[in-house]
């Protein structure tokens, strides 16, 4: 629904129901830029105490409804969840390059000066890296999340911090990949109460060069 938050007007998610909301057009070569916040309510089976707030930016999302997890579309996520803004998860086959460190048994952390791994399903790796540093502000406040893709490269900024690069998009076909470079923007309801406002896209000719320069 259409709320009045904070004395603005808010996308208001629920999370009562796990889905999304789509645009009905593709978009490639682009900023996106929004704000969140966290509500005060979860919902079963993220209800207990010590889940976390979860939700996503997915972008470049194509093909059919319910690919992943019978919820969202084949895409690349921008993770909104509490203490993981702006992570990264390939959603239903999508690939991603990154450089990363290890962390841990199986966790790998972006890192400029690492070594560029795959993250895919079935990739050794898996399909999840985690962001770095840590930008979000405490729950309850507004962030502002900022979304470059040019061709086949993204970035994750949360609150002004480039968060992750990434590199080489793409999803798998018979016998491969092909690139992906464009799709549709989907909102996730993922469990937990979310505010979105201020969504901003405008096309772009490149990735400001400074974020692609951190190393």
């Amino acid at each position: 629904t259409v709320v009045t938050e904070d004395g603005q007007k808010a996308l208001r998610i629920s999370g009562e129901q796990f889905g999304g909301i789509s645009t009905t057009e593709e978009f490639e070569n682009y900023h996106l830029q929004m704000q969140f916040k966290w509500g005060k309510l979860k919902w079963h089976p993220r209800n207990k105490p010590t889940d976390k707030m979860d939700s996503g930016v997915l972008y470049h999302a194509n093909g059919a409804h319910g690919a992943d997890w019978g919820f969202w579309m084949q895409s690349q996520e921008f993770q909104i969840q509490e203490g993981d803004c702006g992570d990264y998860w390939g959603v239903a086959g999508a690939v991603f390059d990154i450089p990363v460190k290890k962390q841990g048994e199986k966790d790998w952390v972006f890192d400029p000066k690492g070594e560029m791994m795959m993250f895919a399903e079935k990739a050794p790796a898996g399909r999840h890296c985690i962001k770095s540093p840590d930008a979000e502000k405490p729950s309850g406040e507004w962030n502002t999340i900022d979304l470059y893709v040019f061709g086949d490269t993204a970035v994750h900024v949360v609150n002004g911090k480039v968060t992750m690069v990434l590199y080489r998009s793409r999803r798998p076909v018979a016998g491969g990949y092909e690139p992906l470079k464009k799709g549709k923007i989907q909102i996730q309801s993922e469990g937990a109460e979310v505010f979105y406002r201020n969504i901003r896209m405008l096309p772009i000719d490149e990735i400001p060069p400074h974020f692609l320069k951190l190393n």
